[in-house]
């Protein structure tokens, strides 16, 4: 099985270096890494004619690799260089020798007409915008219409942010080695890379262990060991209570479902406190769901006296401003575990150091689930959260709250204060509708509520909430969600065996 670490250029470079110092030549890695070029593109070209691009680089000693394998095993193959043959040097340059045939000039190319084209002329470590020969060549694969497997990553595409350098090569599909990079799952890089497929060329895991890589890719191999199992003496209060603040009259629906959420996933007792003018319109729509009054800070304060509310969520529908604002103020106080979202957030726009003070005084492990508007204002003016990739900023975000950060959108980032982040692959336009958000912080309430640490319930929740839609499809709405759990969590649990 294939580990969960994603690894920058940087990090990959080591990873090599320490293979090579260990033994495995740079050649047989590089020979390796062609040889999974070749396999996946018979399978992609079957009998048809193949156009291998190869640059200047080590990406293009993949490609010469790969020309060689595919036309020894009689598949016509055609190869064009960008640059001059005499200007490859080591391990590119002892690929090249083993290829017989004639090298055509890459600038001149023509793409069209070949049942594939093999894109190997620049990796992951591109540090600049493709010009010249290379750019146009790149805008004439792309016109072709002709499908293109990539080397590592499309060329011109960061492999470390997912960021296009100028023009990028649009690939069908992408192989790449060891470990995926966070370009291959940042967008636009996961749009551009099309499936990437992950080749072992002889890199052990202990080395790539060895690196110390902090983000991951999501999924339940990462949160496997901390996910909530039960045994045969659990019950409702062994389980976890999660409470919801609820908004308004006619503001409740977002509570409700977030509510919804936290029961589905398996908190044992879920509590909606609710502003006294809404209990009739909360109370006609809950049955397993119970329900409090709670009219301000000063009423939550007193209820939080019940050790046993053990997880708050707060911000669906919540409303905005000062209220709402002390609502979060005695949460944090109380030391409770939180997950806090929407009007939760919007509330403190432009106040995130006000924010991290209230989560670093009280204590609290916190889960904060902003989309980009909502992350936009929340740290509009902090210095500590710089622009840059979806990445950055969420571990800037994370480490400046003191909080979990979950980045929403379709390559959501989760990013824990210590550095620790994943990206979630699974991410579908389905979710793309109402409520999908509050169902989301529900499911981290949930989880939280069962005990889960909260980089891990986060990133859990992020998975499942994604897989619920995918299982769903075309037509969903954010009631959907919930009602779709329990068969997901059952695939889940039997994947994962015993804790």
């Amino acid at each position: 099985m294939v580990g969960t670490e994603l690894l920058t250029t940087e990090e990959m470079r080591r990873a090599d270096a320490a293979a090579i110092h260990a033994g495995t030549p740079g050649l047989a890695l590089m020979r390796r890494a062609g040889a999974a070029v070749a396999e996946r593109a018979r399978a992609l070209a079957g009998d048809g004619r193949i156009l291998v691009l190869c640059g200047p680089g080590n990406n293009g000693g993949d490609g010469f690799v790969a020309a060689t394998l595919l036309a020894e095993a009689g598949l016509p193959v055609e190869v064009a260089l960008l640059g001059r043959r005499d200007a490859l040097a080591g391990d590119a340059a002892a690929a090249a020798g083993d290829w017989t045939g004639p090298v055509a000039d890459a600038a001149s190319a023509q793409p069209a007409g070949f049942a594939l084209v093999i894109d190997a002329l620049f990796g992951a470590g591109l540090s600049r915008p493709l010009a010249g020969e290379a750019a146009a060549l790149v805008e004439h694969v792309n016109a072709a219409g002709v499908p293109v497997l990539a080397v590592d990553v499309p060329s011109g595409l960061d492999g470390d942010t997912g960021a296009a350098f100028g023009p990028v090569v649009a690939a069908t599909e992408t192989v790449t080695f060891v470990r995926p990079k966070p370009g291959h799952l940042l967008l636009p890089g996961r749009r551009l890379c099309g499936p990437v497929v992950v080749a072992a060329i002889g890199v052990p895991d202990a080395v790539v262990a060895g690196i110390g890589s902090k983000a991951h890719v999501n999924g339940p191999d990462l949160w496997d060991a901390a996910f909530p199992r039960l045994s045969d003496d659990s019950h409702k209060y062994t389980r976890g209570h999660a409470v919801v603040l609820s908004g308004p009259a006619h503001r409740t629906g977002a509570a409700r479902l977030a509510a919804r959420g936290c029961l589905r996933i398996g908190a044992g007792l879920v509590t909606v406190l609710s502003p006294t003018p809404a209990l009739p319109e909360n109370a006609a729509q809950l049955t397993a769901i119970m329900l409090r009054p709670c009219d301000g800070a000063d009423d939550l304060d007193d209820l939080l006296t019940d050790e046993r509310l053990a997880v708050i969520v707060a911000g669906p529908g919540l409303g905005t401003g000062a209220p709402t604002r002390d609502l979060v103020r005695v949460a944090t106080e109380a030391g409770r575990r939180l997950v806090l979202d929407a009007d939760a957030l919007t509330s403190f726009s432009g106040k995130a150091d006000d924010l991290a003070q209230l989560i670093a005084a009280g204590g609290a492990e916190a889960v904060a689930t902003p989309h980009e508007g909502e992350f936009r204002r929340l740290f509009k003016g902090v210095a500590a959260v710089p622009d840059g990739s979806k990445l950055v900023r969420a571990r800037a975000a994370a480490a400046f709250l003191g909080a979990v950060v979950v980045l929403k959108g379709a390559d959501t980032v989760i990013a824990a204060p210590d550095g620790r982040a994943a990206i979630n692959p699974n991410g579908t336009p389905w979710l793309g509708t109402a409520g999908s958000g509050d169902v989301l912080c529900g499911f981290a309430g949930g989880l939280l509520a069962q005990g889960m640490p909260a980089f891990e319930a986060a990133a859990a929740a992020v998975w499942l909430h994604a897989a619920a839609a995918r299982r769903h499809g075309p037509g969903l709405i954010a009631e959907d969600l919930p009602e779709l759990m329990p068969a997901v969590l059952a695939e889940v649990l039997e994947r994962l065996g015993p804790a």
